[in-house]
């Protein structure tokens, strides 16, 4: 190997400090975790003999979650009516976005999410809270302009 080559050939790699997560129209900063997939069931089909005559399609399903600072979900609680809980928020759209080499930006937005619960985990020694929060959501848009 010559002085210099690159051994991957992807170059720099993207990680959590490339991203940034849009939340209620700003970024949020108390964020440890987010987990979003989406999954269409597909199976195969028999017919006569042994092997598949085709494929079926059918449902889709998208699963998020995302995980808050205390600190930040204070936030997002000090911007609602006295009494109101995360749960009664609207839907709304989370956009994430990843800086790319060359300075591009791609961008997934989780669709039409609401939050379904609220608690909180804590205990001696923590220097944090961290609070993971499970979102219901429509769809998943990946890779949006």
């Amino acid at each position: 190997m010559r002085a210099g080559s690159i051994i991957n050939s992807l170059g720099k790699l993207q990680g959590w400090n490339n991203i940034t997560t849009n939340l209620f129209g700003r970024d949020a900063v108390g964020i440890t975790e987010i987990s979003y997939d989406d999954s269409t069931k597909k199976e195969n089909v028999q017919g006569a003999g042994q092997f598949m005559v085709g494929r079926s399609e059918s449902n889709y399903e998208a699963k998020a979650s995302i995980t808050l600072l205390k600190e930040e979900v204070d936030a997002i609680l000090d911007t609602l009516p006295p009494g109101m809980r995360l749960q009664d928020i609207e839907m709304s759209d989370i956009v994430i976005q990843y800086a790319i080499k060359g300075g591009r930006i791609r961008k997934d937005i989780i669709r039409n999410a609401e939050f379904i619960g609220n608690g909180i985990d804590v205990k001696q020694g923590d220097g944090s809270m961290a609070i993971k929060l499970e979102l219901i959501i429509s769809h998943i848009d990946w890779n949006v302009l």
